[in-house]
């Protein structure tokens, strides 16, 4: 059996590290995605499909931030900035949004919860961010986000003394989907038609 020389092999594990460190890269980001849900690390939330079957005498404050990508000419804000409520009630919040522009713009919204720990424990019922948004020219929505925070938050030894948490929310423009744009034209002749 013939052994490398010694140029050869530190130039093919040279090349084994740089494949390796690629293959991490590329599947860093959704490793990282799956272990913020699963954990609620980096104030990911969960989505539940109802509220709580258990409420707390224990209330909580839940702030609300609002903040646009630079560039995203929208104007997006929280339409109050806080809800007291019992761990387990449902709390019902609402963000406006207004495209001052003279084009259809389409939007998404990402989001996170602070303190971190808190994340795991704060569930969406229903949100926007679950959707793609497009706002005409000229338009202004209010759209609701529907959440409880988990009454088992206060058995984790970190989360369980936090006072109050923040919803974060930050708007990102899209391009528009191929789909998108034809609702949007398909509205357009209808609107014209009716004239």
């Amino acid at each position: 059996m013939k052994t490398l020389d010694p140029k050869t092999k530190t130039a093919l594990q040279g090349f084994g590290v740089v494949l390796f460190m690629g293959a991490m890269a590329w599947a860093s980001v959704p490793l990282y995605d799956w272990f913020c849900r699963v954990t609620g690390y980096g104030g990911a939330t969960n989505v539940a499909e109802a509220g709580s079957t258990e409420i707390l005498d224990r209330t909580i404050k839940v702030r609300f931030d609002a903040s646009l990508e630079r560039g995203m000419p929208w104007e997006f804000e929280p339409m109050q900035l806080e809800v007291e409520l019992r761990l387990g009630e449902e709390g019902l919040a609402f963000y406006e949004a207004y495209n001052p522009t003279d084009r259809p713009i389409a939007g998404t919204a990402s989001y996170n919860v602070a303190p971190f720990g808190a994340g795991l424990y704060f569930s969406k019922i229903a949100c926007f961010c679950f959707e793609e948004q497009i706002l005409m020219p000229g338009e202004r929505v209010e759209m609701p986000v529907s959440f409880f925070v988990d009454p088992d938050i206060i058995n984790d030894s970190d989360a369980k003394h936090a006072k109050h948490i923040t919803l974060s929310y930050t708007f990102h423009e899209i391009e528009m989907s191929e789909d998108m744009q034809a609702m949007l034209d398909i509205n357009a002749s209808d609107s014209g038609s009716l004239n």
